[in-house]
C-alpha cells in the first residue's frame, strides 16, 4: 500500500507505517504553513498514486474522495474529522481513521493554567509592574490584585468526553466540585462527579467549561438563556468549538459584565472578524489564538494513536472501533 502522509508525523512513526503497511510518502502541510486545499489534495494524490491519506487540516473534500475512490483508508489526526467529506467516504466504504483524545492532555493543562491566571489577575498585574506603577507604597499590589482561589469552587463541564473527564480528575483534588452535563455518556461510570442537566450546571457553577463538537444538536446550543442564568461571579470558558455558542450573545453578556469573564480559545472566524475582535477586546475576556492543543506532544499522541488503529486494522485484522469515525464500514466494508 502507497501511503500519502500530510500530517506532521516523526520519523519513528513514519518507519512504523513503512514497516507494516508499505510505501510512505510524506508531505507534511507545515512545508506550505498552511492546509494543502482541494486542488492541491487532488493533484498530490495523483501525482503520488496514492492509495491511502494520512490527514491533519487539509480539505479532502466530496470532490476529492470521488477522483480516488481507491483509497483504502484516510487517517485523520484530529479530535474529530471534521475537515473530510464523511458521507462520501462512508457509500465508498473508506474507513476514516482518527485520533480522539490527541490533544487532551495539553487542553486540560490549559484549561488550569488559564483559569488559574484570570482568577488571580496575573497577567493585568503583570502588565501594571511593566507599566513602572509600583509607585503608591508597598502594599499597593497586594490590595489592587487579590484574586480567587479555585479550591472549593464548583466547576461545570460541558461535554463530558476525554478532555472534559482529565479536567475533572485533574481538579477534583483542589479540591473542586464537579458537575457535568453530557447526555451519551453513562452516569454510574462517575460516581464522584455530579451529573447535572444544562441548566443546572450554567445556574450552580462558578466556572462553566465548553468541551462539545459541533453538532446539528450543538450548533448554537449556548445562548442568552443559559448565560442568563450564571452567577455574577461566574467564569464561561471555550476551548472546544466557537459554533456552539451564540457569539452575540455572550459578547452582550460580557459587555454588560453580567458575569465576571470569560476565557476564550476559539472564535467563529479564524482570523476574527469584526464582532469576535469585539469580544477579543473586552476588559473581562481572557484569549488566545486557537492554542489550546498545541503542544509538540500532540504529535506524538497522534501518531502513536493512529499507528496503533491501522496495524490493528491492516495487519492484526482487529476492529478499532473507538478509532473508526464512520463506524458503518465496519460493517459493510470489505476491506480491499
Amino acid at each position: 500500500m502507497r501511503i500519502l502522509v500530510t500530517a506532521p508525523y516523526h520519523e519513528q512513526g513514519l518507519l512504523e507505517l513503512k514497516l507494516s503497511l508499505g510505501e510512505v510518502i510524506y508531505k507534511p502541510w507545515k512545508l506550505n504553513a498552511r492546509a494543502y486545499n482541494e486542488e492541491e489534495l487532488m493533484a498530490l494524490l495523483y501525482e503520488t498514486k496514492a492509495e491511502a491519506l494520512i490527514t491533519e487540516h487539509d480539505h479532502v473534500t466530496e470532490r476529492v474522495i470521488a477522483a480516488n475512490t481507491h483509497l483504502q483508508f484516510i487517517g485523520v489526526c484530529r479530535g474529530t474529522p471534521s475537515n473530510v467529506a464523511l458521507e462520501a467516504a462512508t457509500k465508498l466504504c473508506i474507513p476514516v481513521f482518527y485520533t480522539p483524545a490527541r490533544n487532551a492532555q495539553a487542553v486540560a493543562e490549559m484549561f488550569v493554567a488559564n483559569v488559574i491566571t484570570f482568577m488571580r489577575r496575573t497577567l493585568p498585574a503583570m502588565q501594571w509592574l511593566k507599566d513602572r506603577q509600583w509607585d503608591a507604597g508597598t502594599h499597593t499590589s497586594y490590595l489592587q490584585f487579590k484574586g480567587t482561589e479555585l479550591a472549593g469552587k464548583t466547576i461545570g463541564i460541558v461535554g463530558f468526553g476525554a478532555i472534559g473527564q482529565l479536567i475533572a480528575r485533574m481538579v477534583e483534588h483542589y479540591p473542586c466540585r464537579i458537575k457535568y452535563y453530557d447526555p451519551y455518556v453513562d452516569a454510574a461510570m462517575f460516581p464522584s462527579f455530579a451529573n447535572s442537566s444544562l441548566v443546572e450546571v450554567f445556574s450552580s457553577s462558578d466556572i462553566v467549561s465548553v468541551h462539545l463538537p459541533v453538532t446539528s444538536d450543538t450548533r448554537n446550543i449556548i445562548d442568552k438563556t443559559l448565560f442568563s442564568v450564571m452567577r455574577k461571579d461566574a467564569i464561561f470558558i471555550n476551548t472546544a468549538r466557537a459554533a456552539v455558542v451564540n457569539r452575540e450573545d455572550m459578547y452582550n453578556v460580557l459587555a454588560a459584565g453580567a458575569i465576571r469573564g470569560a476565557i476564550l480559545d476559539v472564535f467563529d472566524n479564524e482570523p476574527p472578524d469584526e464582532l469576535d475582535y469585539a469580544i477579543i477586546d473586552l476588559p473581562n475576556v481572557m484569549a488566545t489564538p486557537h492554542i489550546a492543543g498545541a503542544t509538540f506532544e500532540v504529535e506524538d499522541h497522534h501518531v502513536r494513536i493512529l499507528n496503533g488503529a491501522l496495524i490493528d486494522w491492516f495487519v492484526n485484522g482487529t476492529h478499532p472501533d473507538g478509532k473508526v469515525y464512520n463506524k458503518e464500514v465496519l460493517v459493510n466494508a470489505v476491506k480491499r
